[in-house]
């Protein structure tokens, strides 16, 4: 598959398979087909890729990209090719069909394991739903029905890793919790350690001062020994930066820094844009733009905020750091009236990343995970 006519018919089949979902926030078109055009995904100088579609009566019954990804092979020292943006019907043949193309393509180029769903790179869509199929997508998440893990198990595949992603309520009334000890921290890590918060006044600034190398270098360096994780290199910054800045509010990006002014800490949320997507058709043009400028900024009765990316550096994770960036962003939260707010995914392992919401009232909703077997 090779042609943009293709390539858009292998986007478009994860709207039409789950049009009728209320779940479901489908593909992005205009944003998906950039990640697959070399020229615009600077993460194709290190990895590369091919598309399959599965067609039964000339009509489209199923989708896989299959990815190497050199960069998080040579880093994990193993042979991984990866799934991907995988769809299918509930029919066995086809799901086994679109997994051994990607078996074969691996094999082809040395591989010697499969593992999915993953993207590119981290910041790709990644992890297979497999428990919240009646919860609300989110932009940066897959959704998939209850049968794609039934047919994992089914061809031999076997569950390598585990995220879990929690609804937080907005610490206010009977959702309070104990959400003032991260007040209670962060002034003690300011006077302690000289800690600060950086805010700015608008995005010119962020790109003026060179914010976007020293927030992301954050996740380089605190995601470095997550599963599978790749570093981003400047090109994939300044991507990324593109594809978020735009629908960045300010208020939300809280930016922690030393009292040298090194950046040690970010967090990043945006409201949630799934309701829109769904408007939209996941398509910008010509109308979705529309839905897209209303929930971001006219919109007077937000429910969701969602959490892109929180990190700490390493060193700093146990001397309160994270207390700032909650203490920072709860304010904001309540005065905006939201309801509460979507994390992450996160791997289900690391007891670090699962603490920091203790004090808050919340429930994990979601879990999904990856799934692989030797080829």
């Amino acid at each position: 598959m090779t042609t943009k006519k293709e390539l858009k018919a292998f986007v478009r089949f994860n709207y039409e398979l789950y049009k009728d979902c209320p779940y479901a926030v489908p593909d992005f078109l205009e944003d998906t087909l950039d990640t697959f055009n070399p020229r615009k995904n600077p993460a194709f100088r290190f990895c590369e890729a091919a598309f399959f579609l599965a067609r039964r009566d000339g009509k489209i019954v199923g989708r896989v990209a299959a990815i190497i990804n050199h960069r998080a092979n040579e880093t994990w020292e193993q042979k991984h090719v990866r799934f991907g943006w995988i769809d299918f019907i509930d029919d066995i043949e086809v799901s086994r069909k679109l997994l051994e193309a990607v078996e074969a393509w691996g094999r082809e180029r040395g591989m010697n394991h499969i593992v999915g769903p993953l993207g590119f790179t981290d910041m790709d869509l990644e992890g297979m739903l497999t428990d919240g199929y009646d919860q609300l997508s989110t932009m940066n998440s897959i959704y998939n029905y209850p049968y794609y893990p039934e047919h994992m198990a089914q061809l031999g595949y076997q569950k390598e890793v585990g995220w879990v992603e929690r609804k937080v309520f907005i610490p206010t009334g009977e959702h309070a919790a104990n959400n003032q000890k991260y007040f209670k921290i962060a002034e003690l890590v300011k006077k302690r350690y000289g800690f600060r918060i950086r805010k700015f006044k608008d995005k010119k600034e962020i790109l003026r001062e060179g914010y976007i190398p020293k927030v992301l270098g954050v996740v380089n360096r605190a995601y470095a020994n997550l599963y599978g994780y790749s570093e981003m290199d400047q090109a994939q910054m300044d991507t990324y930066a593109r594809q978020y800045l735009q629908f960045l509010d300010k208020r939300y990006l809280s930016v922690v820094e030393t009292a040298e002014g090194e950046v040690i800490g970010m967090g990043i949320c945006i409201t949630s844009l799934s309701r829109a997507i769904q408007k939209a058709k996941a398509k910008l043009f010509p109308f979705g733009w529309y839905h897209m400028a209303k929930a971001l900024w006219f919109d007077r009765h937000p429910q969701v905020l969602d959490m892109l990316l929180v990190g700490v550096l390493p060193e700093y994770q146990e001397k309160g750091a994270n207390a700032l960036i909650f203490a920072d962003m709860i304010p904001e939260g309540v005065k905006d009236g939201y309801q509460w707010a979507e994390t992450h995914h996160q791997l289900e392992d690391n007891i670090p990343s699962q603490a920091q919401w203790k004090n808050l009232d919340c429930v994990i909703h979601k879990r999904r995970a990856a799934f692989g077997k030797d080829i």
